[in-house]
């Protein structure tokens, strides 16, 4: 039989006649997305609780928290967390205390409205970065047929289109999610909460804060799929990555791209608070006026009020969720690829041997 034949052989993964389908790619993302939510949340619960109670880090209403996969605004008042914890004197401390003061469910009670809206939002991320990859990289093969890397403005290309298009689609459902949360609505009532929030913002209003999550989120995409393509190529991976590689490199990505982009994710967290404030933990919302302040203007005002650790703070709390939490989330789903990959390797040949 022609070696070429087996299907022992390495092939690669962006091969057509192997090339992993969407449906595929929608199960490798699905699965990475479930393990990162799992093991994450008991981290952040712990995490939000112990910055919930550090009262600078408040607003009135509402504060900001990220468990790797997505943001979440929480309540602070008397139904909030602050009312619930007793006072924590460091990580271990908290996850005894919750433990035992509201059981070992506690640990995971962000979980649910994590799945609801990080499912769906990191499988179209991963899928239509998947998709734009390979048909960007289809295209720079026709002229460099010898180059079977992924270049890093391909990545940095399809990065940053997969974040708008999956920020784009959910925002207005994490928007009224939020706002059920925040007012503990039912699921009939989610009708009249869509309609005060059009009645008062336009059907525009849906997409409220959209861009306070894009400023950071694109850059922050952009520099990952870069940094971690960049690696490929620099180790000479062309193929399936080994799981190690894909974790180390997911992790070491994520961290080059979360310390890039924190000045912009201080920015975001700050006018995520005050839209929180204004519009979703109200009852009675009203018409809120297009902010002209910018980005660069934001930054600007950060730094001259606090300086340079004030474009870099929480930093490290930061990096402390967004390496695992990448590093799980991409090596998931890079071994999804590779299952998905094989299979679809032993389906050609099956076929082949058929015909």
């Amino acid at each position: 039989m022609d070696n070429r034949g087996s299907p022992s052989l390495q092939y690669d993964i962006d091969d057509p006649r192997f090339r992993i389908h969407p449906s595929q790619q929608m199960v490798s993302a699905c699965s990475g997305a479930l393990l990162t939510s799992l093991f994450m949340t008991p981290l952040d619960v712990v995490k939000t609780r112990l910055q919930a109670q550090q009262k600078l880090l408040l607003s009135n209403k509402c504060f900001l928290y990220c468990n790797g996969l997505m943001d979440h605004l929480c309540p602070c008042g008397t139904n909030g967390v602050l009312s619930r914890t007793p006072h924590l004197n460091g990580t271990i401390d908290a996850f005894v205390k919750i433990s035992q003061g509201e059981g070992v469910k506690a640990l995971w009670s962000g979980l649910s409205p994590t799945l609801v809206l990080a499912l769906p939002t990191t499988v179209i991320y991963f899928v239509a970065y998947e998709q734009l990859r390979v048909r960007a990289k289809d295209r720079h093969m026709r002229f460099f047929p010898e180059d079977h890397t992924t270049p890093w403005w391909i990545a940095l290309g399809a990065g940053s289109a997969a974040r708008i298009i999956a920020a784009s689609i959910v925002s207005p459902l994490e928007l009224v999610r939020t706002k059920m949360q925040s007012q503990k609505l039912s699921y009939w009532e989610v009708r009249q909460a869509l309609k005060s929030m059009i009645n008062t913002q336009g059907i525009l209003g849906l997409w409220t804060g959209l861009r306070a999550t894009l400023m950071r989120d694109v850059p922050f995409s952009g520099i990952y799929w870069t940094s971690y393509e960049s690696f490929k190529g620099i180790c000479g991976v062309t193929g399936s990555p080994s799981l190690t590689f894909s974790f180390f490199g997911g992790a070491l990505s994520g961290s080059i791209a979360a310390i890039l982009t924190t000045p912009f994710d201080v920015v975001k967290t700050h006018k995520q608070i005050e839209l929180g404030e204004k519009l979703i933990y109200t009852d009675t919302p009203k018409k809120i006026p297009k902010s002209d302040e910018s980005v660069l203007a934001a930054l600007e005002k950060i730094y001259k009020l606090h300086g340079i650790r004030g474009l870099f703070a929480g930093i490290i709390p930061r990096l402390v969720k967004v390496a695992p939490a990448c590093a799980i989330m991409l090596s998931s789903f890079e071994y999804g690829k590779d299952f998905f990959h094989k299979y679809n390797v032993q389906q050609f040949h099956r076929r082949s041997l058929n015909e």
